[in-house]
């Protein structure tokens, strides 16, 4: 084919194209439209709402019966236990299980680190559900791993590190829990029915942080405390019963939400919620006459991400600790007369001292427990022992090969359980200047950020990587 044909094939194609390009623009269709009415599609009825409206605790669906084993009464009830220092005691017919611990049940779960509490035979878990975009309380049979119920409602997120952060909390029948953002939900913890609900961004202009809510929902005496650091509201009270709000606290100085939760404290002689915001460091009265009043404040400390809580290591000091370079302090609080002081003692680096990137520390008799950061220089990720009186020189640390990450750790009478965020259990025997390896086991076998903090009650250890929570049981008991 010579040049001029290929030349007239070409200008062919161009002009053909170019005429049904104008026919297309230029071409007006005609014809009878009906205008569709609201339901001619026949879709079901539904909730009319806008983008960013969530409906807490909207979905209920129960698996099986409500029952469990009677026999069970151990309790868990909320972030670091009872006493809010992650350590509890087995009952004196417990015996240690010999050899390796058994997997009594394996639930997967939506990817997080949301860590479980226990009550009544009875283990909940705010979970994420991926399929259906949607914050799930589950409710899960202690001794079996069946579920019993869940609640959930549709919240749509991105993946950050997960989804789930926080651990529920129990008192007087009911659970309330906090969701990734900053949905606040009330159930009855048996039958789950749904009592009241907070949505923190839109009632205190909440700013959520970077990598979903951390804190964990505080109930003192039948009241959830509540630190949601919004415009105009730094901490609140709210009737667990009712909802009803009791007392705020006016952010007058200014702090933002961070992953730290709020931890009552005694003081130099007063009860006092204490909270570690984004700007600074505070104290609220927890004292009945002048529960909610601000009593003082430091912004000496202010790190730009704080995962641990505070932990009271005397009458009038609290340590505090953050990763991502900012290590520990020590702060000291006084009291004269009505007037308080706040001030920040010590203050080191993390490779210069105890600090921790995310678990909160533990207080064991005097000693301080903690597992050094991945910036702790040559002990990094191991677990060390301090005293309070020398917070910059370890008194032991584990070995070498004993790193564990940003796992969690509690204690179980005078033994301490560590957890490698890569799913391996470790067992310590403790006194105030040592441990002692008494066992490690394999327990996820390709596990993956093992960070939620652990649960125990019935001689029920329950531990979770980012995508499965395992019981394992650790201490057995005839009776049961």
């Amino acid at each position: 084919m010579n040049n001029k044909k290929i030349t007239i094939i070409t200008i062919g194609v161009i002009v053909f194209y170019l005429c049904l390009l104008m026919a297309w623009h230029l071409y007006e269709p005609s014809g009878n439209f009906t205008e569709l009415q609201p339901g001619a599609d026949h879709r079901p009825a539904g909730h009319i709402r806008k983008a960013d409206d969530v409906l807490i605790g909207e979905f209920f669906m129960q698996d099986a019966s409500t029952q469990v084993s009677s026999k069970l009464k151990g309790e868990w009830p909320c972030f670091r236990g009872i006493h809010h220092d992650n350590q509890t005691t087995k009952s004196s017919e417990m015996k240690w299980m010999e050899g390796d611990f058994e997997e009594m049940w394996s639930v997967e779960t939506g990817e997080g680190h949301a860590a479980p509490v226990i009550s009544e035979g009875r283990v909940y878990v705010l979970d994420y559900d991926e399929q259906l975009s949607s914050d799930a309380l589950r409710c899960i049979d202690l001794q079996t791993g069946k579920q019993l119920w869940r609640r959930w409602y549709r919240v749509t997120m991105k993946r950050n590190h997960g989804f789930s952060r926080t651990i529920p909390a129990i008192s007087q029948g009911m659970i309330v829990t906090i969701g990734p953002e900053g949905h606040v939900m009330c159930c009855d913890k048996i039958t789950g029915e749904m009592h009241w609900s907070i949505d923190m961004k839109k009632r205190f202009g909440t700013e959520i942080p970077f990598w979903y809510t951390g804190q964990c929902p505080l109930i003192d005496n039948d009241m959830l405390v509540l630190a949601p650091a919004g415009k105009d509201t730094l901490m609140v009270g709210i009737d667990v019963q009712t909802g009803k709000t009791l007392w705020g606290t006016p952010n007058t100085v200014e702090f933002k939400m961070s992953h730290s939760s709020v931890i009552p404290m005694m003081l130099s002689g007063t009860l006092t919620y204490v909270y570690v915001g984004v700007g600074g460091v505070c104290g609220v009265s927890a004292e009945e006459g002048s529960r909610g009043q601000l009593l003082w404040s430091t912004d000496d400390w202010q790190p730009s991400v704080v995962a641990p809580s505070p932990m009271q290591i005397s009458q009038n000091q609290v340590f505090l600790v953050a990763g991502y370079g900012a290590g520990g302090a020590l702060l000291q609080v006084d009291k004269s007369g009505s007037s308080w002081n706040a001030v920040i003692k010590d203050d080191y680096k993390a490779n210069e001292g105890m600090s921790s990137e995310q678990q909160t520390p533990i207080n064991y008799q005097g000693t301080l427990i903690t597992i050094l950061p991945k910036d702790g220089g040559g002990m990094r990720e191991r677990l060390a022992m301090y005293s309070p009186s020398n917070l910059h020189n370890p008194i032991w640390t584990s070995a070498a090969d004993e790193r564990f990450g940003l796992g969690p750790y509690m204690v179980i009478d005078d033994k301490l359980f560590a957890f490698k965020e890569d799913g391996e259990l470790y067992m310590y025997q403790l006194n105030t200047k040592s441990m002692k390896l008494l066992r490690k086991q394999r327990v996820m076998e390709e596990g993956i950020d093992a960070w939620g903090p652990l649960a125990y009650a019935d001689g029920m250890l329950i531990v979770r990587d980012s995508k499965t929570i395992k019981c394992l049981k650790i201490a057995s008991n005839s009776q049961l």
